[in-house]
């Protein structure tokens, strides 16, 4: 289930059309005749009507815009950076600043041309306020054009985005343009994305989704990065490293061995060295793609070398793989998928916010290894610092036994003394097997021992259908 629908974010229309609908809306809601015979309270409240009428309309259509587009200062980081990085986060701001602006004097018009009408003397001078007060508002409205088109644009461009849960379980896809990330992530998943033999084939994220031991994760394609500092990266670029900062998600580090993206081995590794602290304290593997073409042991000693740090570290895995032969395909899948659940059980067992009933469980049902036990013991010390148990002291050494009364004591010796009377019905047949059959008739006691197997006519119409030969 998506986190953030946006996709339901309603149409912002032109400010042209912005007007004619409310206008419209007016005409059609309100009454439309009026005469200059009516007593003059009549024409008051029919212009006084009309002016509240399409100030309300304004309003609410303007609070709905203000509304349902998402507010940077409460939507995910991921979310509110990809915003500023799409959008510009100082214009969207200042957009939807204008239009609640705009709704605020549009309420003020109304409420002056209210306060003018209550006054007026005659048809004409009410009309003439009326045509004033809508002439005003629609010249507010026509101010706020560029802002509407832009908040418009903005909604289309919501609308494209994929639906990504940052809190759910997630592999992210990074590396040069070109290197193979999208037709891996095509291989693992139903996502269709485009493959081109040409750099910047994707130019925005891209979702899939796959499966592993029965449980649903979320695979992004991000567009490829290249080698500079964060000010000269485009916004293409900005995507990637959005998505990199703010999701906690496995991270695959593709590198191209075969050199055919058009970037050597080593100018690959410092891309790797440079963006390295946006991975920290996630799970990584860095994927050694097109081994179809050259494998890690064919490698040049010199292109060997640049590997030789990566390889030395022991917490990075390096693996090979090919989405042309499928080779190591499924392998990259699983490890990624496996780090990513040590990962997240990990962080959840760092958290004190476990109840005792899951301790307690986990007591009874399971077999624990002495590194379990040590954790589950920290985690009940977390709990029980928080919690005080009042236990009584003792203010004498006179004994003071609970007090039962007798009545209650005899009544459960009674009960535990009794013995049931009979057998249920289920029970019996559970005994026999197949042998018993289901006799209901037996414990009918109402009705005489020799009337009790008689077979009940059919009623038809208050007449009993077997027994008609009294009729």
């Amino acid at each position: 289930m998506a986190l953030y629908n946006f996709k339901k974010v309603a149409v912002v229309p032109t400010a042209k059309d912005f007007i004619d609908i409310i206008f419209s809306k007016t005409q059609r809601k309100t009454p439309t005749v009026v005469h200059k015979q009516y007593k003059i309270t009549r024409i008051r409240a029919f212009y006084m009507r009309k002016v509240k009428f399409s100030q309300q309309s304004f309003h609410d259509r303007l609070t709905q815009i203000l509304t349902e587009f998402p507010k940077l200062d409460d939507v995910h980081p991921f979310y509110a950076d990809l915003m500023n990085v799409l959008y510009d986060k100082d214009h969207y701001k200042l957009a939807l600043g204008q239009i609640n602006t705009a709704r605020h004097l549009i309420d003020n018009v109304a409420k002056d041309y209210v306060r003018l009408l209550k006054y007026g003397d005659s048809l004409y001078r009410c009309k003439q306020l009326k045509r004033a007060a809508l002439g005003r508002m629609a010249t507010i409205m026509k101010r706020q054009a560029s802002n509407l088109t832009y908040l418009e644009q903005v909604r289309q461009h919501l609308a494209r985005l994929p639906s990504i849960d940052p809190y759910t379980r997630t592999i992210i896809i990074c590396g040069f343009p070109n290197v193979g990330k999208s037709s891996f992530i095509n291989k693992i998943t139903r996502a269709d994305v485009e493959v081109q033999p040409y750099a910047f084939t994707t130019k925005s994220l891209y979702v899939g989704h796959t499966d592993y031991k029965y449980l649903r994760w979320q695979v992004i394609d991000t567009p490829g990065i290249l080698d500079h500092s964060l000010e000269e990266r485009n916004v293409i670029e900005m995507q990637a490293v959005t998505a990199l900062a703010h999701l906690r998600a496995c991270i695959l580090y593709f590198l191209d061995l075969s050199e055919q993206c058009g970037h050597t081995l080593d100018e690959q590794v410092k891309l790797f060295e440079s963006i390295k602290p946006l991975f920290a304290n996630k799970p990584l593997i860095l994927v050694a793609n097109k081994c179809d073409i050259i494998t890690l042991d064919e490698l040049p000693k010199s292109q060997r070398a640049v590997l030789k740090d990566i390889e030395a570290d022991k917490e990075l895995t390096l693996l090979e793989m090919s989405t042309v032969t499928d080779k190591g395909v499924m392998e990259v899948k699983a490890d990624a998928c496996e780090k990513l659940l040590s990962y997240r059980v990990d962080q959840k067992m760092r958290t004190k916010k476990v109840t005792i009933f899951y301790i307690f469980v986990h007591f009874q049902f399971e077999t624990h290894s002495m590194t379990n036990i040590l954790k589950i013991t920290r985690q009940v010390d977390g709990i029980l610092n928080c919690l005080h148990v009042a236990v009584p002291k003792p203010r004498d050494g006179k004994p003071r036994p609970p007090c039962i009364p007798e009545s209650v004591l005899a009544k459960r010796q009674q009960q535990n003394n009794e013995k049931r009377k009979r057998k249920l019905e289920r029970e019996i047949e559970i005994e026999e097997g197949d042998d018993y059959i289901l006799d209901l008739h037996k414990h009918y006691t109402d009705i005489p021992e020799e009337e009790r197997y008689d077979i009940i006519p059919e009623i038809w119409e208050v007449i009993p259908v077997k027994n008609t030969d009294n009729v």
